[in-house]
């Protein structure tokens, strides 16, 4: 590994910090090379909920009057914001030398890429093609969008960095070089998440994060409704800091990253409806972290193995969703096993330390021009 002291720009187009998955993967990557002894700056929107606990050194965007809102999306808002952004990335760039900026999401390296700072490392959280169309009634022109914006925008970029290999299969596809694609899984700090102690009898089904069509929500609601025909004293929790109501769950509000802890420290059936392919599910290493026994969609399932550390369903099956369920809530002995060997799982697979290692690795050899 390279010793030397790189000046990091973590750059994400987004409110900061809010609790959800790309945010957290966000703040985990700065605090991660931080922690690598680099001068890391996250260079972010001017607006987010409450205070970042990690205390990282931050560079916000000037704020917009009015415009605050933290849910995922596109809005009419986002142009003007990056364009702020981008004046502020430029402006940190210059004033902190920064040798190197690792832009998360699409929009992070839009912003990088418009600022003229390099050399880029794109953090890929996703793939346009697949998750555009979850905002957009017309979703087959949707799609093609994304696709052409995969095709165009990804391959600029100096590195590229994605959390599984089935989305570095697709960039390439999309017209980028292999060898500048490395695999990073996700990593989940399993010192933060306490397991719970104690079952109770009818354990609830869990849900959290925020509520955008490509959680694909409809699908629980679907499940949920079959749960409760065979055990009528069913109930299923979303804990979320999306402030809208939801009439078929009892909702909890967790606006930050402590409420959500406590959330997870109960004997739950944690659910995970998704069936977005290209990303990855932060609330899924969360769990894992935690122990908790999981319910899964096979697309969102990436570091899952059907029957050892999770059950693994089919997509938007929601008779098969519904079993999955049924079957953790009589079997508390089966829920126990399956949380431990997801923590297991996550401690091995996604320890900060390594995934810091691999990515200092791939900002040094960028930086040295390899």
């Amino acid at each position: 590994m390279d010793e030397r002291r790189l000046n990091v720009a973590v750059v994400g187009a987004c409110p900061f910090p809010v609790p959800q998955g790309s945010q957290v993967y966000l703040a985990e990557t700065a605090a991660n090379l931080e922690s690598l002894g680099h001068d890391v700056r996250l260079v972010v929107y001017g607006h987010g909920s409450g205070d970042d606990p990690r205390g990282l050194t931050i560079h916000r965007a000037p704020s917009l009057p009015g415009a605050n809102r933290t849910q995922a999306g596109p809005s009419l808002a986002k142009p003007l914001l990056d364009a702020l952004l981008v004046r502020t990335l430029r402006q940190v760039a210059r004033q902190r030398k920064v040798d190197v900026v690792n832009a998360h999401n699409y929009e992070g390296l839009l912003v990088a890429l418009a600022a003229g700072v390099r050399p880029i490392v794109y953090h890929a959280h996703n793939a346009m093609m697949d998750e555009l169309p979850y905002y957009f009634r017309t979703k087959r022109l949707a799609a093609r969008f994304g696709s052409w914006l995969d095709r165009t925008f990804p391959r600029r970029a100096d590195r590229i960095i994605v959390p599984h290999e089935r989305l570095a299969e697709y960039l390439v596809d999309s017209g980028c070089a292999r060898e500048e694609i490395t695999v990073i899984p996700p990593a989940v700090d399993t010192n933060e998440f306490e397991p719970y102690e104690g079952q109770v009898e009818t354990p609830p089904v869990l849900y959290t994060g925020n509520l955008d069509r490509y959680q694909n929500l409809d699908l629980l609601r679907r499940a949920m409704a079959i749960v409760q025909e065979a055990a009528p004293n069913a109930k299923l929790i979303i804990a979320t800091s999306d402030p809208r109501p939801i009439p078929w769950a009892t909702v909890i509000h967790t606006p930050n990253f402590a409420a959500l802890k406590e959330t997870l420290h109960q004997d739950s059936i944690f659910a995970v409806p998704r069936v977005s392919w290209s990303g990855y599910p932060i609330k899924l290493l969360n769990a894992m972290a935690a122990g908790q026994a999981i319910v899964c969609c096979r697309s969102a399932a990436h570091p899952l193995t059907d029957g050892h550390d999770g059950l693994v369903v089919e997509d938007d099956d929601a008779g098969a969703f519904a079993d999955a369920i049924l079957t953790l809530m009589r079997d508390a002995e089966l829920r126990r096993g399956l949380g431990e060997r997801a923590r297991r799982s996550a401690i091995e697979k996604h320890d900060p330390s390594l995934s810091a290692e691999r990515l200092d690795s791939v900002l040094a050899g960028v930086c040295a021009g390899e």
